[in-house]
């Protein structure tokens, strides 16, 4: 889906015009995949514009860059302000932030030296469902790939790193070029990882799995939010390794993610879930899930936070050296 200019972008302390927030072609980033970032959503509520679960995504974003030793040159509320001006100063009622740290130029060393200046932007955009609308319903067609997730101790799954989606881009450009709408990774010991940008669940005989953290995922904060209203309903979760010939004995499977929000699986390699699409406990999910957004759910857990339309007035951001 093309990307949809906004006018202003966030780049190092400021709003600045969108056409220009570059980027030097000798960063460091560019050459090495060092950065770090998120996705958030904002959803239109009748209160305005709400960001889902904020603060947890900016503090992510600071635990990637403490794993790949990213100084951080601006604090936490910082961030949380940044993201609040790009939508309000945007007059965005709902949009997809993209925070992203990275090192910039400097040096074309493999390992960042002090002449390497860490960069930090944040972008919103219009950005509809990421694997179709009719997929909410009707469910995305899914294949294993033959790409497996990075074993532990080589690349760290738990940091959202730019880097990382290499693995993601192999794993979903496979599965496309079959005529799939997704890919499935295995881990490297050959059990259930996740999709290609998005966390798994399956449910079989009433109860919900899902592959714990040590399975070469990302701890989605989506996954989290499942979780979490999956308990609220009933349902306790069962995070455990799962072999792949799970996928083709499950009632129903489903995505997660901020990308991909709650999107059933419809196919495994040909093989049709029981439910032959959106099962019960799916919808239930979607239900709870996009009724905190139109007000037919209650915000049990304070996961909104709400923007109000006073303007930020483009004003510059404190600046704190705040190193990891």
């Amino acid at each position: 889906m093309a990307i949809q200019a906004s006018k202003y972008i966030w780049k190092n302390g400021q709003l600045i015009d969108w056409a220009d927030a570059t980027v030097h072609v000798l960063s460091h980033a560019l050459h090495y995949g060092s950065s770090v970032f998120e996705g958030i959503r904002v959803y239109a509520t009748p209160k305005g514009p709400a960001a889902f679960r904020l603060e947890e995504h900016i503090d992510r974003l600071f635990d990637s860059a403490r794993i790949h030793r990213i100084p951080m040159p601006y604090d936490r509320d910082s961030l949380l302000t940044a993201c609040r001006s790009v939508v309000v100063d945007n007059a965005l009622a709902s949009a997809y932030l993209r925070p992203i740290v990275f090192r910039g130029y400097g040096s074309l060393g493999l390992v960042a030296n002090e002449d390497v200046a860490t960069e930090v932007v944040v972008a919103a955009v219009s950005w509809g469902r990421y694997l179709g609308e009719e997929a909410m319903e009707q469910g995305v067609d899914a294949a294993v790939t033959s790409w497996q997730r990075p074993a532990p101790n080589t690349v760290p799954a738990l940091a959202k790193a730019g880097g990382n989606y290499l693995s993601g881009s192999l794993i979903s450009s496979e599965a496309k070029r079959h005529g799939y709408g997704e890919g499935i990774a295995l881990s490297h010991d050959g059990l259930i990882s996740e999709g290609a940008g998005e966390n798994l669940f399956l449910v079989r005989d009433g109860q919900i799995f899902t592959p714990p953290v040590a399975a070469s995922i990302l701890g989605g904060i989506t996954r989290d939010s499942v979780i979490r209203m999956a308990s609220d309903l009933g349902y306790p979760v069962r995070e455990q390794p799962m072999p792949r010939e799970m996928l083709y004995l499950a009632d129903e499977i489903f995505f997660t993610g901020t990308a991909a929000e709650i999107t059933p699986v419809r196919s495994v390699d040909g093989i049709v879930v029981r439910a032959g699409g959106r099962g019960p406990i799916t919808r239930q999910l979607q239900e709870r899930f996009f009724g905190l957004f139109d007000g037919s759910q209650p915000d049990r857990h304070g996961w909104l936070t709400h923007f109000s339309s006073a303007s930020t007035n483009h004003q510059e951001l404190p600046h704190v050296a705040n190193a990891v």
